[in-house]
């Protein structure tokens, strides 16, 4: 029997992060989706979050969430690994009729295919390295993984000014790592998960670091394909063989955020289009 198409399939896919690196997650499911409209939204004015406390957190991802449920979305991606880790389950718990997903699940499975000895490493922000929950998902699918986090959030900064390469940076890169590289030399890493999603842009410079021995893993690709699956599983897929529409909301600075984006996303973004919202007249549905 042919599975029915629900009405809401042509609904647009809500993504949001506290700033501009889940425009790497868009990338990827922009490329991997090209049909869906996709509805980006980052909580500029309160960035970074990866500094910020659990109930902050988890606060700011309900006022995301439900900015963005009130624009016909059918689903939504939590493309910041730090409210990932805060907020997933209290957002699908709060938003039973949405697809709700995050990156840290989708990152940690990528990090269990690849690994040949379970040795993995997860470099992240503060909070996400704190809550552990790389490390918690990590050993839910591979119970005997040898896992090593390590906090990195200078890495944000470099990334959204555009310092990607070069000697400087690879050197700074270097420092940051060593403490997680030389940890246990008995069990060297032979995976690193780039647990936060501004830290593909300097995935080149962090290769150069630890060399051909390690395999990166960042979780945009697969939790596009998370999404694909999930949408395909409930018949919520767009079928219209047209490009999907873009659109980006802001909480502060849509000129600087379409600037920035430069460094994570593969399209120019018309800082004319970039639309400003008080985050904070949402209230949620919790």
């Amino acid at each position: 029997m042919a599975k029915s198409v629900d009405s809401r399939s042509e609904y647009a896919i809500g993504v949001f992060d506290s700033g501009v690196g889940g425009l790497t997650v868009l990338n990827a499911l922009r490329q991997a989706l090209p049909e869906e409209h996709l509805v980006y939204l980052g909580d500029t004015a309160r960035v970074p979050y990866g500094t910020k406390s659990a109930l902050s957190v988890r606060r700011y991802a309900e006022q995301a969430v439900c900015a963005l449920s009130s624009r016909q979305i059918k689903a939504i991606v939590v493309a910041c690994n730090t409210a990932s880790a805060m907020a997933l389950e209290h957002l699908q718990a709060c938003y039973p009729d949405l697809l709700v997903l995050g990156v840290i699940e989708p990152g940690a499975d990528a990090a269990c295919r690849v690994s040949q000895q379970g040795h993995i490493g997860v470099i992240a922000t503060e909070s996400t390295t704190n809550n552990q929950a790389y490390q918690k998902a990590i050993l839910r699918l591979r119970p005997d993984a040898r896992i090593r986090a390590q906090a990195c959030s200078l890495f944000v900064a470099l990334a959204e000014e555009g310092w990607h390469e070069g000697d400087l940076v690879e050197q700074i890169v270097a420092r940051c790592l060593q403490p997680l590289l030389m940890a246990d030399s008995q069990f060297p890493l032979d995976t690193l998960v780039l647990g936060c999603t501004h830290f593909p842009a300097l995935r080149g410079a962090i290769a150069a670091v630890t060399g051909d021995d390690i395999q990166l893993v960042d979780s945009a690709q697969t939790t596009a394909e998370a999404v694909k699956c999930e949408l395909e599983a409930k018949a919520l897929q767009n079928k219209n063989q047209i490009r999907g529409s873009l659109t980006f909301l802001v909480t502060d600075g849509p000129e600087r955020f379409a600037r920035v984006a430069t460094n994570f996303f593969n399209e120019r973004i018309d800082p004319g289009s970039v639309e400003l919202i008080d985050i904070q007249h949402y209230a949620s549905e919790c």
